[in-house]
Order: C-alpha cells, then structure tokens, then sequence
C-alpha cells in the first residue's frame, strides 16, 4: 500500500512541477502593451513599483514588425530592434551614444491579452502588462 501511495505521489510532482512552455511568434506581440504592475524581485530587499506612480506615469511597451519601443512618463525611455526565439524577446537596445546592447526579456505568460516578462541579474525586474 505504501508502495502505491509513493507512486502517486511521485507521478503528482511530477505532472504539477511541468511548466507550459511558451513558443512566442513576434506577430503575437505586435501592438501597445500597457504595464499594470513592475516588480523587482531580485533587489535586496524586493521591490515594486507603486500603483498610484504606474497610473501617473502610463509605461508601456510597444512592438512592429521592426522595433521595440519602452515608454515611461510620455516620454521614449528605451528602443530597438527585436526578434523572438522560443520563450525570449531578444531586445537590441539602442544607446544614446549610438552604442546597441543586447539582452533577453523572458516571457513567463502570454495568454490573451496579458503578458509577463522578465530581465534576469540583481537589477532584472518582472513586468505584467496588458494589451491595448
């Protein structure tokens, strides 16, 4: 009985410990995504941004078919070039020095009109936003 009992409960890790892997197409995330909550999860302490400072300030993300756009306050806060490869957005920022860096945005969820994704290090931070 126990025997049966520790197979149950092995095959129940396993299926629950399994996460939906994401395939993003860059089609799927054309278009004006508004942020609703910004977290830094990795900050020492962890950190967020206020509501009250998300609704005064409107961030958004904005992907074409060629460029990527970050908004923060009304103004461009970061641009560049974009393509997509399984579960990552590979962002080729655009310095104001005409210098580019390049890093990737981990998705975590995109199902309807909501898309989570995220920056790794000490300074990565993970954001929610919705579509417009």
């Amino acid at each position: 009985m126990i025997r049966y009992i520790s197979i149950v409960c092995l095959l129940l890790l396993s299926i629950c410990s399994c996460k939906h892997k994401i395939e993003l197409k860059a089609a799927d995330l054309y278009g004006r995504w508004n942020y609703v909550k910004v977290e830094n999860p990795f900050a020492h302490p962890p950190d967020s941004v206020r509501h009250d400072e998300i609704e005064t300030e409107k961030p958004y993300i904005l992907f074409t078919k060629d460029s990527l756009q970050m908004w923060w306050g009304g103004g461009l806060l970061s641009h560049g070039s974009y393509h997509v490869s399984g579960d990552s957005i590979h962002f080729k920022e655009i310095l104001k020095d005409g210098n580019t860096r390049e890093f990737p945005f981990i998705v975590t969820k995109l199902e309807g009109k909501e898309l989570v994704f995220e920056t790794t290090g000490p300074d990565g931070s993970m954001v929610t936003a919705v579509k417009q």
